[in-house]
């Protein structure tokens, strides 16, 4: 794989990630919403588990957050040490010739 393509791929499952760190704070926001719901409702199963959901939740969510960090930070030194700004320069005056 050549060192544009490796990037670019590098900068989409970048994009992945940030999509699921996003989709995490999601449903941390729904199953919070559900334990405030509960308080009403009383539900003593929803009581006993939903704080372990949450919390099993978030420590993915911290997971997904750390990763995400050191792979863009990854991608971004990549990106420097190979020129890719000149790599896709030339790719975009190959593409016109």
């Amino acid at each position: 794989m050549d060192k544009l393509k490796k990037f670019q791929l590098m900068e989409k499952i970048a994009r992945e990630l940030e999509d699921v760190r996003n989709s995490q704070q999601a449903v941390l926001e729904k199953i919070g919403k559900i334990e405030v719901d509960n308080i009403e409702l009383s539900d003593k199963n929803i009581e006993k588990t939903i704080p372990d959901i949450y919390q099993r939740t978030a420590d993915n969510s911290d997971a997904i957050k750390a990763l995400l960090e050191s792979f863009q930070e990854q991608t971004s030194e990549f990106g420097e040490k190979n020129n890719v700004d000149k790599l896709l320069e030339q790719q975009q005056i190959n593409n016109i010739k």
